[in-house]
């Protein structure tokens, strides 16, 4: 008997459209003129809860008899399923719990309040959450809304195949979708291969939550020991056992991406669409293009699903920084040069035209200096391997950081510390977003004053900030002042700053 065995006619029949709209299947015209294939994303992000969520939870919610809906429902969810299920509850008139782990993203959890939802912050997984609902369903008799363990809430979700094999008359070589639990995969997968088998359809998570990955490799559900919360939509440790079933007869291939590609997946999106994924929302993109990199494929069609857009807005900073390292488009080296005037400059002259995208330093010792340094790359991998070799032969010794994670979550903002540097003054300046700034200030500083201290960040204003500490002695400040003036870049002395009196001198 298939594992699909009945899932066409549930589809089909799903009662989602009370509360769910027809999404877009929308051309990524950026990602698919990079990539060499026609790139396609089904917009589940425009749903009224911006996610696909509601589609399973309605169908479900819809089923259930005149005494459920008297006794009221209650679920656990990272935040999408639970504003499904809160939104349902409205429109049907039940009584809904929401279990929720307490490293849900407040906009998740203010909108679920926002529909009238009884919600509960437990623990700081899915499985947590889980574990207090179910003990709330067996003391109160609520009725348990799964967000991916069940036939009807994997009907609900499969109806996004329907859709987009409607929209999408042409050929598909592939549909790519996000792995949490393993409903809306499971969904589409029996829709698609029910249909149209030669579809690939092919499952993305976070190397950091890959529990269907972990499940297949193993050949059965295993529960994995920890999860990553970048992508909280689907931090699961052990996939749905229905959906598993499924996956093991439907699904083609799952790959796993890492939170850099996230990043600049999330950044792709933006770019074509100008709306902006959540992590988990963004993977399907992720998987789609390590995909093309992996195969080489060209001139087929690829539709990724665009999940969910329930982003905390203060997640953006994360996400921007870590996009361009996603995209191979800046590399981040540890590099130890001569602690001498002179000698930032000739480590620029060996990276010659490259850009400097960011550098960290202190002084620490009289005799060499340790940097953190990113440098922007335009030919990604290679080009990173050449400035490696490049740096090397300039006989100063490198360690390449750019898949650190550590040094790219920590480090890169620690660098430095307090140090007594004889005549150190400090000053801010903005430095014109131009090939050659930075070469032009240290070319007109020349070898008269030490560098010591700098932190430089390009954020892709008209303007980088740089914080700088020079070795200035009182004869030479006269000479000092005729350099800041003629060098003509606006900038303020921090020297009696007291941040810099309390952290850094």
């Amino acid at each position: 008997m298939s594992t699909r065995d009945g899932y066409l006619e549930r589809i089909l029949r799903a009662r989602v459209y009370d509360v769910a709209q027809e999404t877009p299947l929308e051309r990524a015209p950026r990602l698919s003129a990079r990539l060499g294939n026609e790139v396609l994303i089904k917009r589940e992000d425009l749903q009224p809860v911006f996610s696909f969520k509601l589609r399973g939870a309605y169908n479900k919610m819809f089923s259930l008899d005149a005494e459920q809906r008297r006794r009221g429902v209650i679920t656990a969810s990272a935040g999408n399923h639970a504003q499904g299920v809160a939104l349902a509850a409205q429109r049907l008139g039940i009584r809904a719990c929401i279990v929720m782990p307490t490293t849900t993203p407040s906009i998740k959890v203010d909108a679920v309040r926002a529909l009238g939802a009884e919600t509960l912050l437990v623990g700081d997984t899915y499985d947590d959450a889980y574990a207090h609902a179910k003990q709330i369903e067996a003391t109160e008799g609520l009725c348990y809304v799964h967000p991916y363990d069940d036939p009807d809430v994997i009907a609900g979700q499969g109806t996004i195949a329907m859709e987009i094999l409607r929209q999408r008359r042409g050929e598909i070589h592939a549909i790519f979708v996000p792995v949490g639990g393993g409903g809306l995969l499971a969904g589409i997968a029996s829709y698609v291969k029910e249909l149209v088998p030669s579809i690939r359809v092919i499952g993305v998570e976070p190397d950091d939550a890959a529990c269907l990955r972990a499940a297949l490799d193993a050949g059965r559900r295993v529960r994995l020991d920890h999860v990553g919360l970048f992508a909280d939509g689907v931090a699961v440790r052990e996939i749905g056992a229905e959906p598993f079933r499924i996956a093991c007869e439907c699904v083609d291939d799952v790959l796993t991406v890492d939170t850099d590609a996230i990043c600049a997946a999330i950044k792709d999106i933006f770019d074509d669409t100008r709306s902006i994924a959540e992590p988990a929302g963004a993977l399907a993109v992720a998987g789609l293009k390590a995909y093309v990199e992996r195969t080489g494929l060209r001139d087929q069609t690829l539709i990724a699903i665009e999940s969910g857009a329930n982003m905390n807005f203060d997640r953006l900073r994360h996400v921007a920084e870590r996009a361009e390292l996603g995209e191979q488009r800046e590399a981040l080296f540890a590099v130890t040069i001569p602690e001498r005037p002179g000698s930032f400059r000739s480590f620029c002259q060996v990276l010659g035209k490259l850009a400097i995208t960011e550098f960290n330093y202190r002084y620490g010792r009289d005799d060499q200096a340790q940097i953190f340094v990113g440098v922007g790359l335009s030919h990604g991998s290679r080009q990173r391997a050449e400035i490696l070799e490049r740096l090397e032969q300039a006989s100063l010794p490198v360690f390449d950081m750019t898949h650190n994670e550590m040094a790219k979550l920590h480090v890169r903002f620690m660098v430095g510390g307090r140090a007594a540097v004889e005549h150190e003054r400090l000053f801010r300046f903005e430095f014109p977003e131009r090939p050659g700034a930075l070469m032009q200030f240290l070319t007109s500083m020349g070898g008269r004053w030490n560098i010591s201290l700098f932190h430089y960040r390009n954020h892709g204003a008209a303007f980088g900030r740089v914080l700088a500490g020079m070795q200035v002695p009182p004869s030479a400040a006269g000479e000092f002042q005729l350099f800041l003036d003629e060098l003509g870049y606006p900038n303020s002395e921090e020297t009696d700053n007291p941040a810099y009196r309390a952290f850094l001198r």
